[in-house]
């Protein structure tokens, strides 16, 4: 497939998923985050650094997960986006050291720790749109998980890779190209698909 058609491939998925989750109700998105947050917590091996993010918008809910991560004295580290789309990573202190920043995301206010911190957690939650059966995950374009993933593979790192998704978003197939890497489990709130 020629590199045009696969551009074009993965924005209309990207697109049609984008909307399917706006049209998904608040009520809808609140469960979905609290049994979200439930399943997760079976990934996590006690003691395991958990390298996160803070949803917005549509996304499936991670701060249900952050939370209960949170009080249960887990480490979190949150990404910082950086100028060039790559990560830098801060400790999750609570939701109050949260703080607007540039695409409307919500980020850590803390110490940055360098975008090697990720090197050192257990799990890796990655966001995405869409994962297929193969564990091959479908992000928003942007690239900054390839580069955790390129970072994380050059250190040798082997931590758990996992997307949370919605049911209707772990799809048969997704369009992938020869440097995408596969996470090795979805969470939805129906339950854990590993790979």
């Amino acid at each position: 497939m020629s590199d045009d058609l696969l551009y074009n491939e993965k924005a209309a998925l990207r697109s049609r998923l984008l909307a399917a989750r706006r049209a998904l109700s608040p009520e809808r998105r609140s469960t979905a985050a609290a049994a979200l947050a439930e399943r997760a917590l079976t990934l996590l091996p006690a003691g395991a650094v958990v390298a996160a993010y803070v949803s917005v918008g549509a996304e499936p809910g991670t701060r249900p997960l952050l939370d209960l991560l949170h009080e249960h004295g887990t480490r979190v580290l949150l990404p910082v986006l950086l100028p060039d789309n790559d990560l830098d990573w801060a400790a999750y202190q609570g939701p109050d050291r949260l703080a607007p920043a540039a695409r409307g995301l919500l980020e850590p206010t803390g110490e940055r720790l360098g975008p090697d911190a990720v090197t050192g957690a257990g799990v890796v939650l990655l966001p995405g749109l869409a994962v297929d059966r193969r564990g091959l995950r479908l992000g928003r374009g942007g690239g900054s998980y390839d580069r955790v993933l390129a970072r994380l593979a050059a250190a040798g790192a082997t931590p758990l890779l996992a997307t949370l998704l919605y049911p209707d978003e772990l799809l048969d197939r997704v369009p992938a190209e020869p440097h995408d890497r596969p996470v090795h489990a979805v969470v939805t709130p129906e339950g854990v698909h590993r790979f």
